[in-house]
C-alpha cells in the first residue's frame, strides 16, 4: 500500500500500486560505473579493475549494463540518456565519473564532486548536481599522489588538488520532470561560479544499451534499434522493438533565438582497432564523440543522420557568475497521435514548477516531529540519495561463465569452474531495478545492505521496499539450499542474517493501521526465510552445539584476517557475533510467526504458526544456553525496558557520568545526527574543516552520506554516496526532534 496521505505524488503511488499506470518506468536506473565490475570481467586472474578500466570504458561496449553521468533510463535499460561535458582543456570527454581502484592508502574511491538533491518515489521529479572544473581535470595527479601516499596520510581527494579554488568551475544541474508516464522533460542548468567568462561543450546524449551483439537469446533483437533525424525535423525519432516509438526534441539553449545544436551520430560498438589492433566491424564506434570533440577527428562520426548513440553538441560561453538553461524532452509518439509536439518555455516551466511543488508537498507530509530547516534539508537529500541509487542490475551467471568469444570475452574453461567466483550460482538470473549501496563504489546488489535500505524506503514507497525483499529471496536469486547471495564480488560470502528483521520492520512501518497490515507479504517472506534459517543451522553450526561460524559477520570493516576464507589445518572459527546474529534471527522469526498465528485483532488463530513460534523460541533458548556456558558471569546487557532507570552504566567511558540504557541510546543518536547537522559555526563534521562547506553558498547546504566516519572527528570516509546505509540517519533525526518536542511539552506543563 502507498503511504496514507494525500497529494499528487500519493496519487501516483496509488496508481502504481493498483497497476493502473507505470510511473516508475523511467528513472535514475543508469549505473555510474559499469567498468571494473565482476560481471564485465572475463580475465584469467579475476582482476576486475585492470581487465575493464576507466580508460577502456569510453571505447568498449559493456555486456551487462550501461553507465553515464547524471543519467536516466527505462527499467530494462534499453534507452539511456546522460550528459557529457568538455571544458576545452581535459584530455578526455567527460562521459562518466572518474575514480581509483585500491591504490596507495585507500580502497576503491570516486574522485568527483556530485550530489543528489531531490527525487520523489515515482521519479516524477528529480534533481542532481555535478561540479565540473573549468581547468584540466587532474586525472594523472590523482592517480600518482594517491599511489604515493601511505596509510599514515589522509586520502588525496579532488578537492585537495585546488581545482575548485577561485571558483573556477561549472555547477551542472540536471532536473527531470514527468509530464506523463512516458513524457519526460529535462532541464539542464549550467552555472558559471567564477568571475570570468568560460566556455563549455555540453552534449546531452541518447544511446541504446547494446543488446544486439551477443549470442544469448534473452534480449536478442529482431532488428537493430536506431535513432534518426529526418530531413527538416528538429526531433530525433527512436525505434526499438521493445519500446514504443519515441521522440526527442532538439531545442536551442534558452534565449539563443532558435540556434539549434550540431547533432552527432555514431554506433554503440567497441573500437576494436584502438583497443586490440583489430578491424572494426563498424566504421563508427562508441568513442566517436570523444574523437570528434577532443581530438578534432571529423571523420569519427557518421555523416548519415542515424545511429545507436546520438549527441546534441552545444558550444557556448557562460558569462561570469551567470547561468544558461537548456530544456529537452523525451516522449512517446503514440501519446501525441504519432506527431511531434513541441512545447514552449512557459509549458516547460509550468511542469517543472508543478512537480517541484508536489515533491515539496510530499516530503512535508512525511516529516516526523518538529524539524529545523537544516534537518529537513538533510532528510530530503538522504531520501534523494536513496532514490537516485536505484539501478538496473543485469547478471545471468551461467551466460557470464559461457562468455562471448566473438567479443574477446572467453568462456571459463571447465577445469577452472571450481575456482571461478560465483560458479556455484548458475541459477542466478538478475535483470531488475534494485537498490544499490552506492552506484559508483558498489554498483551491484548486496543483500545485507539491502536490508538497511528498505527501512527508510518503507516510509516513502513501502511497495518498493517489500518488492525488493521478496525479489532477493526468489528462486532465481536464492540458492536451492536456502543460502542468500552476498554480493557480486563473491556471491558465496556470508553476511549477517538481517533480512528477517528488515521484513518485520517494513511490515510494521508500512501499515496504515494494525488492521491493514500486509499479512500476505509477511507470510510470503516468512516461508522464504525458513529456508535461509535452515541453511544457517545446517551449514554454519559445524558441531551442532548452537555456536555459529560464518564469515563477515561483524560491523567492523577491518579484521585481523579474512573471515570468509577457509582456515588452514581443518581449524574452525566460532564467532560470538555470528552466534548473536542467529539468536536475533530466531527471535525475529518468532515474532513473525506469532503475528501470523493470529488470535488477536479479530484474526482467526493459526495453530501451525503457533507451533513455529514455539520452535524459534526454543532455538533461541538453545543458543542462549550455549553462550552462557562460555560466558561466565552474566554481563548485565539487557534492555532498558526491563531494567528501567535503576541500572546505569558509565557513558562515555571514564567520564564518571552514569546513564540509563535509554539515555545511552539517546546520546549515541545525538552524536550520529550531529555528524550531519550544522553546528553554530555552520560546520558539518562529515565534511571536515573545508571552508567551502561552511561558508560558500554554493556548497554549504550540500550533504554527502559516506560509508563510514572518522571516530574522533566525524569526517566522512569511504564511499561518498552510500545512502543505502546512511539514510537510516533519517530515523535518528526524527527521533531527536520528537524528543525535543516531548521535553518542550513537559516543561510547558
Amino acid at each position: 500500500m502507498p503511504p496514507p496521505a494525500h497529494g499528487a505524488e500519493y496519487e501516483r503511488l496509488r496508481e502504481v500500486y493498483d497497476r493502473k499506470r507505470n510511473w516508475p518506468r523511467w528513472g535514475p536506473y543508469l549505473a555510474e560505473r559499469q567498468w571494473g565490475t565482476v560481471r564485465e570481467d572475463y580475465s584469467d586472474d579475476a582482476n576486475t579493475w585492470e581487465y575493464f578500466t576507466h580508460d577502456h570504458a569510453r571505447s568498449r561496449v559493456y555486456r551487462w549494463g550501461e553507465d553515464g553521468l547524471l543519467g536516466l533510463t527505462d527499467r530494462h535499460c534499453r534507452l539511456c540518456f546522460a550528459v557529457a561535458l568538455w571544458n576545452g582543456k581535459d584530455s578526455i570527454l567527460k562521459e562518466r565519473l572518474f575514480g581509483l581502484s585500491g591504490k596507495g592508502n585507500h580502497g576503491e574511491d570516486v574522485k568527483e564532486q556530485y550530489f543528489y538533491l531531490d527525487s520523489t518515489p515515482t521519479h516524477s521529479y528529480m534533481k542532481c548536481l555535478y561540479k565540473y572544473p573549468q581547468q584540466a581535470f587532474p586525472y594523472q595527479e590523482l592517480v600518482e599522489e594517491n599511489k604515493r601516499r601511505t596509510r599514515k596520510d589522509p586520502e588525496y581527494e579532488l578537492i585537495d588538488t585546488k581545482i575548485f579554488d577561485n571558483n573556477e568551475y561549472f555547477d551542472i544541474f540536471v532536473e527531470y520532470a514527468k509530464r506523463d508516464v512516458n513524457d519526460i522533460l529535462i532541464r539542464i542548468t549550467v552555472a558559471n561560479r567564477s568571475d570570468k567568462s568560460a566556455k563549455l561543450h555540453l552534449l546531452p546524449t541518447l544511446f541504446f544499451r547494446n543488446t544486439w551483439a551477443w549470442t544469448s537469446q534473452i534480449e536478442k533483437e529482431p532488428f537493430r534499434p536506431k535513432i534518426e533525424r529526418q530531413d527538416g525535423e528538429n526531433i530525433l525519432r527512436i525505434e526499438h522493438c521493445h519500446l514504443e516509438p519515441f521522440a526527442f526534441d532538439i531545442n536551442p539553449m534558452d534565449g539563443t533565438d532558435d540556434q539549434v545544436p550540431e547533432v552527432l551520430f555514431t554506433e554503440n560498438e567497441t573500437n576494436l582497432k584502438k583497443l586490440y589492433n583489430m578491424k572494426n566491424e563498424y566504421p563508427y564506434v562508441k568513442d566517436a564523440f570523444h574523437e570528434y570533440i577532443v581530438n578534432g577527428n571529423k571523420d569519427a562520426v557518421n555523416p548519415l543522420p542515424q545511429g545507436t548513440k546520438v549527441a546534441l553538441h552545444y558550444q557556448f560561453n557562460v558569462d561570469a557568475n551567470s547561468s544558461q538553461i537548456l530544456h529537452l524532452r523525451l516522449y512517446c509518439l503514440a501519446d501525441t497521435g504519432n506527431m511531434p509536439q513541441k512545447l514552449n518555455r512557459e509549458e516547460y516551466n509550468k511542469v517543472f514548477d508543478e512537480r517541484k511543488q508536489e515533491a515539496d508537498q510530499f516530503y512535508e507530509s512525511i516529516y516526523a516531529g518538529e524539524l529545523t530547516d537544516d534537518e529537513k534539508n538533510i532528510i530530503r537529500q538522504a531520501y534523494a540519495g536513496l532514490l537516485h541509487t536505484k539501478q538496473f542490475y543485469h547478471y545471468i551467471v551461467k551466460h557470464w561463465i559461457d562468455g562471448e568469444e566473438k567479443y574477446l570475452m572467453p568462456a571459463f574453461p571447465e577445469k577452472r569452474l571450481q575456482t571461478v567466483k560465483n560458479s556455484a550460482w548458475q541459477h542466478m538470473w538478475c535483470r531488475d531495478v534494485l537498490s544499490m549501496p552506492d552506484k559508483w563504489e558498489y554498483p551491484w546488489v548486496a543483500s545485507w545492505d539491502l536490508a538497511f535500505h528498505v527501512i527508510p524506503f518503507a516510509h516513502i514507497d513501502p511497495d518498493f521496499a517489500k518488492s525488493q525483499l521478496l525479489l532477493i529471496m526468489r528462486e532465481w536469486y536464492m540458492s536451492a539450499n536456502g543460502q542468500i547471495m552476498a554480493y557480486e564480488l563473491n556471491l558465496d560470502d556470508v553476511n549477517p542474517p538481517v533480512l528477517a528483521w528488515a521484513a518485520w520492520r517494513v511490515y510494521k512501518i508500512s501499515a496504515v493501521s494494525k488492521e491493514r497490515r500486509d499479512r500476505d507479504f509477511l507470510h510470503s517472506v516468512f516461508l522464504k526465510l525458513l529456508l535461509n534459517f535452515t541453511w544457517w543451522v545446517n551449514r554454519k553450526d559445524p558441531y551442532n552445539k548452537n555456536i555459529f561460524s560464518g564469515g563477515f559477520l561483524g560491523l567492523d570493516n577491518v579484521g585481523v584476517f579474512d573471515r570468509n576464507k577457509i582456515l588452514p589445518n581443518s581449524m574452525e572459527m566460532h564467532q560470538s557475533d555470528g552466534t548473536s546474529w542467529i539468536a536475533f534471527f530466531a527471535l525475529t522469526m518468532m515474532n513473525i510467526a506469532l503475528e501470523l498465528a493470529g488470535g488477536k485483532d479479530e484474526l482467526p488463530m493459526n495453530g501451525a504458526f503457533q507451533d513455529m513460534s514455539s520452535k524459534f523460541l526454543e532455538h533461541f533458548i538453545y543458543i542462549v544456553d550455549a553462550i552462557n556456558k562460555f560466558g561466565g558471569k552474566k554481563n548485565g546487557c539487557k534492555y532498558h525496558r526491563f531494567f528501567g532507570d535503576s541500572w546505569k552504566i558509565e557513558c562515555p567511558t571514564r567520564s564518571g557520568q552514569m546513564m540509563s540504557l535509554i539515555e545511552v541510546s539517546r546520546e549515541i543518536t545525538r552524536r550520529i545526527t550531529n555528524i550531519f547537522k550544522c553546528d553554530d559555526q555552520g560546520r558539518r563534521a562529515c565534511h571536515g574543516d573545508d571552508i567551502r562547506f561552511q561558508k560558500d553558498p554554493y556548497w554549504r547546504d550540500l550533504v554527502l552520506f559516506h560509508e563510514y566516519f572518522h571516530g574522533d572527528t566525524g569526517l566522512g570516509l569511504g564511499a561518498s554516496h552510500q545512502t543505502g546505509w546512511t539514510a537510516v540517519v533519517i530515523r535518528h533525526i526524527e527521533d531527536m526532534a520528537q524528543l525535543r518536542a516531548n521535553n518542550s511539552k513537559e516543561k510547558n506543563e
